[in-house]
This record gives structure tokens, C-alpha cells and sequence, in this order.
């Protein structure tokens, strides 16, 4: 059994995916504690959106899909920013339009693609096995950065989910922080085109924050737990997907939900919810 493991991950394309789901499971998991605990589950929707019609984009100017899809996820977080701090509507709302207009724009791309659309649905559904060297160069680096950021601003981070206005008024740069929250998403996401696809990363950026907030109420066990809730469902997906022939971006996903599941019938907290005895200390630890 070892040596049958070890001689599948002596495979480079094997060993590539397994690097990448590592690599996605961290970095998706992490932007799902603030997805979750600022209650915005939308800016996953829209950022994978905008990834995947910024790489359909690519595909019929012939320029390269995560190049362009990168470039949309960033012009839509500049968007995002601005629009839900200066404007009387609310941020969810805002979210909603956006979405709505890439995924139109998505389609509509696909649509028009005269070409063979076989690349459009590998950004679409994920293709794990087809990653290159630089794509995980790309995953590795924006990884890298979403990880040191976490840790240089943890602090503020916490201070922003908590309240915004409340953040500002102690001094925080809640704005800078936010916006470059969405900017780290825009990043991660098009970085992941290819491993989860556009049209399901939005799930690895919400289900291991909400496994998350199943089991704990302090951030940092938040954050912990969320990366080995995502970590493992891209490396179980990813595994039933090479055993069973099926979609690897799909896999992950209902992996993701699956754990997701477990962590909702083993929570204490909806234990405590249902027995009506929540402490309200434990909500100050986030």
C-alpha cells in the first residue's frame, strides 16, 4: 500500500496536485474566516466570477487566462471598495449587482468563444491534474502572501472583523485592511482557476470558516481549523477524484461540504444553543 502511494506520487502531475491542494486549502481557508465573521459570503461569489470572466476574456484576446482573470478580480475589488464605503447601499447589495454583472459577462464570453471551449471548462470545473510548474510557482507566492499577512496584521484584522467603525475610531487602518483583504482575495482566487475552478472556488472560501465556526469561538483556533478543514477536503477530493474518475473541482467541493456536515452535528455549539445555555464570554474571544 506505501509503495503503491509512493510510486502514484512519484507521478509529477500527482505531486503537483497534491502541492496545489495544500496550497488552496490554506489559502481559501484562510479568506474564509473573514468571509465568514463579516458575514459577506457574496465577495467569494463575485471574486470567482470575476476570475472566471476575466479568464474567458483572456481566451478570446489570446492573452493569458490567470493574467487577465487577475487583472478583473483586482479591478473588481477596486470597485467593491469604494462602491460599498461611499454609497448608501448596503454591502451585500452591492456584492449582488457585481456578481450578477460577471456572471453575465462570464457567459457571455463563453458564448461568443468560437474556439474549442475545453480550456474555458477547465477554468470553469478545475483541472488539477493539468497544473503546470508555474502555476504552482503563482499559488505558492500569493500563498506566501496572504499567510504573512495574516501574521504581520493579526491584530488589526481582528479589530476590523469585529467592527469597522469601532476599528477606525481606535486608530486601525480598517479601510487599508479591507480593501486589501479583497484585493488577497482576487489574487488567490484566480491563482486557483485552475485548481477548484471559477464556478466552485466560492465554496472553499465560505464551508472551512463556517466548519470553523462549528467548533470554536477564538480566532486563532478560527483560522487553524479552517486550513485543515480546507487542506483536507482538496486532498480527500482530490483523492476520490483519482480513484473514481470524477471531476476533481466537484470532488473537493462536496468533500468540503461533507466535513462541513461533520462539524455540524458534532458542534457544542449547537448543543448549547439547543440546551439555551451559550455563554456570551466566549463571543469576546473572537
Amino acid at each position: 500500500m506505501v509503495e503503491q502511494l509512493m510510486e502514484t506520487l512519484s507521478c509529477p502531475p500527482i505531486r503537483r496536485a497534491v502541492i496545489a491542494c495544500v496550497l488552496c486549502g490554506v489559502s481559501c481557508s484562510l479568506l474564509s474566516v473573514f468571509v465568514v465573521l463579516m458575514r459577506m459570503p457574496l465577495i467569494g461569489v463575485s471574486m470567482s466570477h470575476a476570475a472566471f470572466a476575466g479568464a474567458v476574456l483572456g481566451l478570446l484576446l489570446d492573452v493569458d487566462p490567470f493574467l487577465s482573470g487577475f487583472i478583473m478580480c483586482l479591478l473588481a475589488a477596486g470597485v467593491l471598495g469604494p462602491l460599498s464605503d461611499r454609497t448608501d447601499i448596503a454591502p451585500e447589495n452591492v456584492l449582488g449587482i457585481m456578481f450578477s454583472f460577471l456572471m453575465g459577462l462570464a457567459f457571455l464570453g463563453l458564448g461568443i468563444l468560437t474556439r474549442t471551449k475545453a480550456g474555458a471548462l477547465n477554468l470553469m470545473w478545475g483541472s488539477l491534474l493539468s497544473l503546470s510548474v508555474w502555476d504552482i510557482r503563482v499559488l505558492t507566492a500569493i500563498t506566501s502572501l496572504l499567510v504573512l499577512f495574516v501574521f504581520l496584521f493579526f491584530k488589526e484584522i481582528r479589530a476590523v472583523m469585529f467592527n469597522r467603525r469601532l476599528a477606525a475610531a481606535s486608530g486601525v487602518p480598517e479601510r487599508m485592511i479591507y480593501y486589501a483583504l479583497l484585493f488577497l482575495t482576487g489574487a488567490v482566487v484566480s491563482a486557483n482557476l485552475a485548481t477548484v475552478g471559477g464556478l466552485l472556488i466560492f465554496a472553499l472560501l465560505v464551508q472551512p470558516g463556517a466548519t470553523a465556526l462549528q467548533l470554536t469561538y477564538n480566532l486563532k483556533h478560527f483560522f487553524i481549523i479552517a486550513a485543515a478543514a480546507g487542506i483536507g477536503a482538496c486532498v480527500s477530493g482530490l483523492a476520490l477524484s483519482y480513484i473514481f474518475d470524477l471531476p476533481s473541482g466537484a470532488s473537493v467541493v462536496l468533500m468540503a461540504t461533507a466535513i462541513f456536515a461533520a462539524a455540524f452535528i458534532v458542534s457544542p455549539k449547537r448543543r448549547s444553543y439547543k440546551s439555551g445555555k451559550r455563554s456570551t464570554t466566549h463571543a469576546a474571544d473572537i
